[in-house]
C-alpha cells in the first residue's frame, strides 16, 4: 500500500495516517512511502530525508519512487538513488517512470510501473517491448484509472496479459484518480 499524505510525508507526520499506516502494519501489509523524484530533478538528498520522514512517521518499509525518469542516460543515477534508499532501510523499492523506461531501469528495483494511464489510452495504444518478456510479470506494474466499474475485472485480465503481474485499476478521474481503493482488491481471486 503507498502511503502518499501530501505528494510525499508533508512537512510533519498526519495523525491520520500515522494511524492508518498503523493498522496496515497490524494486517501485515507491506507499507511503501511515496516519493517524487521530479525526473531526476529532486537530489538524493531530497529524496533521502522523504524516504526517513516516511518511515520514522509511517513506518513505512519501502518506497514508491514517482516520477522517474525513462531516459536509458539516467540509468546511472536511478541505481546511485536506489542504493542510496536501500541503505536507509527501503526493503521494497518501487520506480514509477509511468511509461516502458529503458531495458536497465527493471532491474534496479523490486517493481517497475511501466505503465500509468487512462483507460481509453491503455485499451487503444498500449505496446509491450520485447525486452520485458526477459523478465517475470511480478516485476512489473500496470496503474489505470478511469476504467468503467463494469470493466475492472477485464483491466485485470488485460494486465495480466500484457505482462504485468501487479495492476491497479481504478474508476476514479484526474486530478486524483488513486483518492480510493481499486474495485480490483473484491474481484481478486
Amino acid at each position: 500500500m503507498v502511503i502518499n499524505p501530501a505528494n510525499g510525508p508533508g512537512p510533519s507526520p498526519d495523525p491520520a495516517f500515522t494511524a492508518a499506516a498503523g493498522a496496515l502494519r497490524e494486517a501485515g501489509a507491506r507499507r511503501l512511502g511515496y516519493v517524487d523524484t521530479d525526473y531526476g530533478a529532486r537530489s538524493t538528498a531530497e529524496v533521502a530525508e522523504d524516504v526517513v520522514r516516511h518511515r520514522e512517521w509511517y513506518g513505512a518499509d519501502g518506497c514508491f519512487l514517482d516520477r522517474v525518469t525513462s531516459d536509458p542516460a539516467e540509468l546511472p543515477a536511478c541505481r546511485r538513488l536506489v542504493r542510496a534508499v536501500r541503505r536507509l532501510g527501503a526493503t521494497t523499492v518501487v520506480l514509477n517512470p509511468g511509461v516502458h523506461p529503458a531495458p536497465g531501469y527493471a532491474r534496479v528495483a523490486d517493481l517497475t510501473v511501466t505503465f500509468e494511464g487512462h483507460w481509453t489510452t491503455y485499451v487503444s495504444a498500449f505496446s509491450r517491448p520485447a525486452w520485458t518478456a526477459r523478465h517475470p510479470p511480478d516485476r512489473f506494474c500496470h496503474l489505470v484509472y478511469g476504467v468503467p466499474e463494469a470493466l475492472v475485472p477485464l483491466a485485470v485480465r488485460t494486465a495480466r496479459e500484457r505482462g504485468a503481474a501487479v495492476y491497479g485499476p481504478v474508476t476514479g478521474e484526474p486530478p486524483n484518480p488513486w483518492a480510493q481503493l481499486t474495485p480490483a482488491l473484491s474481484e481478486a481471486d
